[in-house]
């Protein structure tokens, strides 16, 4: 799998990259011309509005990094009052903010998704506690300190943040990367985002409109990464992360003509799930999805249900996309994976496995001479059948030419599967019950 893509360009970029992106374009040309009660609003309405969000959508990640956010950003106004000179209650405030926030980040983005139940909120909830405590603790101390002149600060003058927590952020924000382009999830991106957004309403504590602005961009981030991530799980596959079903009819209503549709189907998927496994199954749409999301000729692929895949090639006739689907054809054929572990379906099962234990305990050097012995599986391989049909004047409804492509893969499954096979291509009279092409 390739780490960069367009695909994975634009989930990195959209929502959160592009909205911080307009926010820092209007913070520099002054067309940001709210006033500071204004933005203040904005602020709590995308917090609360998050919070709502993600109690709604059982994200507590997302609401996690939400309180973060506001418990950082309260206690840089509780002790800074805008004004944070080295040396000042609020200057302590605004070090340890950046050092907590990404690390706090670092720790959601670690979190599995468990909800908001009791025995999973209230040891996340707790930690913030203790660390809200000690923030006010060392700021409270600091506040005994003699305190410089204040300074005023304006936007060309940003704050210099120490160097270990530039250092804090750059790392932070390369771990969130390497998690992104590995999970490929919404959530990641987002807190990759929300978190260069604080760290220039920390650059920009002096200016409090500049500040509040990045705060509230942080929090929108995090807020429309709920609705993305809902996107996702409507229009995409959680096993391939191929396009679903839906998606496939959402494009299917802006082709226009000339336009080709392909359906593949793995061949004796039934066989693979019965001797190997379910997870052996996964495996193999995996696989195939694998190198569907990878086919050529402008073509998009879609997992419409089962071990069933479609193929859409917008503005291509057949003769067009023939090459294309035999080259994928040929690469999935040639494509091989082991299982992971052995086939758990033949092991023995009941007392005949507790006794056959019981003996291997007795002679257990007998056992790890055999153990040594043991060959990796062999490897499996996996082939596909396609079926193809394209749009014409007298029969351009996309129904139509689906059922064409579908009448193609049978003759392709009836020809001796592991072929493609057009919906022009002559028919040959081959009777094949539809109940026995698996």
């Amino acid at each position: 799998m390739r780490v960069w893509s367009k695909t994975t360009l634009k989930s990195l970029l959209v929502p959160g990259g592009i909205l911080l992106l307009g926010i820092a374009v209007l913070v520099y040309s002054g067309w940001l011309t709210l006033a500071l009660p204004a933005l203040s609003f904005l602020y709590y309405c995308a917090l609360i509005g998050g919070m709502l969000l993600a109690w709604r959508f059982h994200s507590s990640r997302i609401f996690f990094a939400l309180v973060v956010l506001f418990l950082a950003q309260a206690a840089i106004a509780l002790f800074g009052g805008g004004h944070a000179s080295p040396g000042t209650p609020g200057w302590t405030a605004v070090q340890a903010a950046a050092l907590l926030v990404p690390l706090d980040f670092v720790l959601i983005a670690l979190m599995h998704e468990r909800g908001f139940t009791v025995s999973a909120a209230a040891p996340v909830g707790l930690f913030l506690f203790v660390q809200a405590v000690i923030v006010a603790v060392l700021c409270r101390a600091a506040e005994g300190l003699p305190s410089p002149p204040a300074r005023a600060h304006h936007l060309a003058t940003a704050v210099s943040l120490p160097g270990y927590a530039l250092l804090v952020f750059a790392a932070t924000g390369i771990f969130l990367l390497a998690r992104f382009l590995i999970t490929r999830k919404p959530v990641d991106s987002a807190l990759l985002w929300s978190l260069s957004a604080f760290f220039l309403s920390l650059r920009f504590t002096g200016s409090t409109r500049v500040s509040t602005v990045y705060s509230a961009t942080a929090a929108c981030i995090l807020a429309a990464s709920i609705i993305e991530n809902s996107y996702l799980l409507a229009y995409h596959d959680e096993l391939t992360t191929l396009p679903s079903r839906r998606a496939f009819n959402d494009a299917l209503l802006r082709l226009q003509d000339p336009y080709s549709i392909a359906v593949v189907d793995i061949d004796h998927f039934k066989r693979f799930n019965d001797t190997y496994g379910h997870d052996t199954g996964d495996q193999v749409l995996r696989l195939v999805a694998a190198s569907l999301s990878r086919v050529t000729g402008g073509g998009q692929a879609y997992r419409c249900g089962g071990e069933e895949f479609n193929i859409l090639f917008p503005g291509k006739a057949t003769s067009e996309v023939a090459d294309h689907l035999e080259q994928l054809r040929a690469v999935i054929e040639s494509s091989e994976f082991r299982m992971r572990g052995g086939d758990r379906r033949q092991n023995p099962r009941g007392p005949d496995r507790r006794n056959e234990r019981a003996r291997g305990r007795a002679r257990k050097g007998h056992a790890i001479r055999e153990l040594a012995q043991e060959k990796l599986p062999a490897p499996l391989s996996v082939t596909v059948s396609i079926g193809v049909a394209t749009s014409a004047k007298q029969e351009s409804d996309p129904d139509h030419v689906l059922q064409a492509a579908d009448k193609a893969l049978y003759r392709a499954k009836a020809n001796g599967r592991n072929r493609v096979e057009t919906a022009m291509s002559p028919r040959r009279r081959t009777r094949v019950k539809a109940a026995e092409i698996a």
